[in-house]
């Protein structure tokens, strides 16, 4: 409802409540004056007509004259509404006689009796009874009466329904009259009142608006109006004050739009961290959607005295006012209280729209426009401040919520910078051997087989290299580790400098190392062993007492496709050659003849019908592995592994798995392995986790899992005890196929633990794809930790992730106490190795102790 139609509703219903209730008290106060002078009237002609009779009596009037003045009585009202009548009581007739008079009623019977006036009144008229009652002069004549006594009474009828009548009507005419001048005057006060209210109301509604952004609000509050009401004035001046309250602690939509969307984008994925600069050159654009940001800039702390300042503009910037921008950021870093000897800065500059606007900056504009933020220590990352030269802010709003952007943007550029570093780390220790700087044997496997691929679409050969270092047990044994490693290294650059250009030299493992030969004959390949066992002869290294340390390697090798199709089945020949070279004396290469070419195979027949006839007379025998806390020093699990039982001799797995998979019977190995271990551990009472190993290649065969399931559930060991193990050989091909066997494990309660972390490319695809619960740091990194920078920090960058992820971390190849106490250090959760415990049929107590 307009608020002119409810004043013009309400003035009506107030005018129709006013006037009805004037008509109805002028009614009433009419009625009430009329009757109260028919009284009055009543009264007077009462005493009037009694005074009259007395004086008439007194002097001793006949029947004739009494009859006279009683008719002249009752005739004397005649036109004026008003009638007299005398009544003669029965005292006075029996002295005096009857007169002619109305019959008594009951009004005048009482009125006669008691001696009390009656007054009736009725709508039309009023009628008034009036005793006359006898005094002591009326003893005279009335001789048997005594004073008070009721001699007759005067009726005086007044008849005043006319008179009402003629009031009202006088009445309504009058309020006819004045009914029309006061709605009109009405209607013309409603309309001015509705019209300065809506006027009022119309300047309220064009200011709000006219509001677009929180900046709008201080400008409203501060335009005062004049609305012609002092409420309304008061009613404006309130507002004023609601939106001065309001402009502080507003906020804009699009900052609060692009606040949201700005965390939105705070989602660190791949990309972004592979391209992390690119990543925050976008946030800087987005910033200047909303606000004037020409620079974001971020500090980290890389030492103890170096600081890499990474300066991120919008556009292209002159060279002036990167200077500026250099000199305020290490003056606002030398301010703060942890930082103030900032030494030395490496700067980069980045530009996030080349095709932007120049970006060009005065010493006062860099001082007073930055918003900058420190903290007292490096976060994650080194970070350790982060700023924004943002354009002038009109108020406090904007200011807090670029502090918010930028607190949150440091937590986020650090986590980004940090992740960057630990997967850069990891991808390349990922494919790099820490110790030698070579490929390691994940990498070999890829190359070698993409080599075996390329060779057949192109019908070339190529050589394949096994090179073993002879006796280097001796070196470690004699001189200690550190020397071991040192020749290694050295080992590794002699062995580069004999290969060809193009040659893929690895390290496989301990003293093994591998070369793959593209496009080489079998005379290239022997050409090459030869100056690699040469340039081994010739490598000497100094020890720390001044030792010269001589050494000499065996080389075996194979030709593709002369000795193998495939590259394990060529490894495999080049094995056999390596050994028949140790055997010949060592310090030699072994090339294979067409007698060592069917000797080799025939070995490798031997070896598949040994692991056929072990699985059939079930002479697989299972090994335990401890694994240690390395907080409370117990053992908590056991690792289970194969052994095959050959007359006495156990086969290590590593001399039959291969062929195992090779032959199609790896699943029943696999099965027959994890039947027997189960049931051995419960008879020896190990209530703790058992980690099995799978292989990737059984994940074909169909009755795999049912068969698992069956094993498990008939052992009485509860899936939660179980954590099955998977490498990162062999699986990436059958990566979906794997993924969905895991995960219907973890469905089952099982747990799952990836091997050998960081030997491959595909660790990081695995702890994505997979739920898994431990990560098994490779043995390499963890051995050569105590000696090496880069296996530490290696080390050091999973536990941080695994931590984040909420993953226990395993370290293998624990060989020694020192390597235990820093484990500790590291607070690696567990430990395995052969210092902890070899494996064995048998398993030990609990409570471990130290090796004496």
């Amino acid at each position: 409802m307009r608020i002119n139609s409810f004043i013009l509703a309400t003035s009506a219903v107030v005018a129709a409540l006013f006037f009805g209730g004037a008509y109805w008290s002028l009614d009433r106060v009419f009625d009430n004056i009329v009757r109260t002078n028919a009284a009055r009237a009543s009264e007077a002609a009462t005493r009037v007509t009694f005074a009259s009779m007395y004086q008439l009596m007194s002097q001793g009037w006949s029947r004739t004259q009494a009859d006279d003045f009683l008719r002249s009585m009752a005739n004397s009202g005649t036109g004026s509404g008003m009638q007299v009548q005398i009544y003669r009581g029965q005292k006075v007739v029996d002295i005096y006689g009857e007169i002619a008079q109305p019959p008594l009623d009951d009004a005048l019977r009482s009125a006669l009796t008691t001696g009390q006036p009656v007054r009736i009144d009725t709508r039309e008229q009023a009628r008034h009874i009036y005793p006359l009652l006898a005094d002591e002069r009326c003893l005279k004549c009335h001789t048997n009466v005594v004073p008070g006594t009721a001699l007759g009474a005067i009726e005086v009828r007044q008849d005043y329904a006319g008179l009402l009548d003629d009031a009202r009507s006088e009445l309504l005419w009058a309020f006819a009259m004045l009914l029309p001048l006061a709605g009109g005057f009405a209607l013309v006060a409603v309309w001015w009142v509705g019209r300065r209210i809506e006027n009022a109301v119309e300047s309220l509604q064009e200011t709000f608006d006219q509001v677009a952004t929180v900046g709008d609000l201080k400008a409203l509050a501060s335009v005062e109006r004049d609305f012609g009401f002092v409420e309304l004035n008061r009613i404006d001046e309130a507002l004023r004050g609601l939106l001065d309250k309001l402009r502080g602690i507003a906020v804009d939509k699009e900052i609060l739009s692009f606040e949201i969307g700005l965390l939105e984008k705070f989602v660190i994925t791949a990309d972004v961290v592979r391209d992390w600069r690119e990543y925050v050159g976008r946030l800087l654009i987005e910033i200047n959607c909303i606000l004037p940001a020409h620079t974001l800039f971020s500090i980290f702390k890389i030492d103890d005295e170096m600081f890499d300042l990474e300066v991120f503009w919008s556009g292209p910037v002159s060279g002036e006012t990167k200077k500026r921008m250099e000199y305020y950021i290490s003056q606002e870093l030398a301010l703060s209280v942890s930082f103030m000897d900032p030494g030395n800065f490496g700067i980069h500059h980045h530009i996030a729209n080349p095709d932007g606007e120049l970006v060009e900056l005065s010493d006062d504009e860099v001082a007073l426009r930055v918003k900058s933020f420190f903290v007292d220590k490096p976060k994650i990352g080194g970070i350790v401040g982060i700023g924004v030269h943002a354009g002038v802010l009109e108020d406090e709003t904007r200011y807090l919520v670029v502090e918010s952007v930028l607190s949150t943007l440091l937590n986020v550029v650090g986590s980004v910078k940090a992740i960057y570093r630990y997967t850069r780390d990891l991808e390349y220790y990922a494919t790099r051997d820490p110790l030698t700087d070579l490929f390691n044997q994940r990498v070999f496997w890829e190359l070698s087989s993409y080599e075996v691929g390329r060779a057949q679409r192109h019908a070339y050969s190529f050589g394949l290299l096994l090179i073993d270092l002879d006796n280097f047990k001796l070196i470690n044994d004699n001189y200690g580790h550190s020397v071991g490693d040192t020749y290694l290294q050295r080992f590794a650059r002699q062995v580069q400098g004999a290969l060809r250009d193009g040659d893929i030299l690895a390290r496989y493992g301990g003293d093994e190392f591998v070369a793959v030969l593209p496009e080489a004959s079998l005379e290239a390949t022997v050409m090459v062993a030869q100056r690699v066992l040469k340039a081994v002869e010739d490598l000497e290294v100094m020890t720390p007492d001044g030792v010269r340390l001589h050494a000499t390697a065996s080389i075996g090798l194979a030709v593709y496709p002369d000795h193998a199709d495939n590259a394990k089945d060529l490894l495999m020949f080049a094995d056999n050659m390596m050994y028949r070279a140790k055997a010949a004396g060592k310090d030699q290469v072994a090339i294979p003849s067409q007698d060592d070419i069917v000797d080799i195979f025939r070995d490798i027949s031997q070896k598949s019908v040994m692991v056929i006839e072990a699985i059939e007379n079930q002479r697989v025998v299972p090994y335990f592995q401890p694994i240690l806390d390395v907080a409370t020093h117990q053992i908590v699990a056991y690792e289970v592994l194969s052994r095959i039982d050959l007359d006495g001799n156990m086969i290590r797995a590593d001399e039959f798995v291969e062929i195992a998979e090779k032959i199609g019977v790896i699943h029943r190995l696999d099965m027959l392995v994890l039947e027997r271990a189960l049931h051995s551990l419960a008879a020896q009472g190990h209530d703790g986790e058992i980690f099995v190993n799978l292989s990737p290649r059984a994940l074909v065969f169909n009755e795999f899992a049912r068969d698992l399931r069956r094993i498990i559930a008939s052992s009485g060991v509860s899936p939660d005890r179980i954590v099955f193990e998977i490498t990162e050989r062999d699986t990436v091909k059958n990566l979906g196929l794997l993924e969905r066997f895991l995960v219907d494990l973890k469905a089952d309660g099982f747990k799952l633990a990836i091997d050998d972390f960081g030997s491959g490319f595909s660790s990081f695809h695995y702890l994505r794809r997979f739920p898994i619960d431990y990560l098994k740091i490779e043995g390499d990194f963890i051995a050569n930790m105590l000696t090496s920078d880069k296996d530490k920090t290696f080390v050091t960058s999973i536990r941080s992730l695994a931590r984040e992820m909420g993953i226990t971390v395993v370290a293998e190849y624990v060989e020694s106490a020192e390597v235990l106490r820093e484990l500790e250090r590291m607070e690696i959760h567990r430990a395995q190795g052969y210092y902890i415990g070899r494996p064995a049929p048998k398993i030990g107590p609990r409570d471990w102790l130290p090796p004496t």
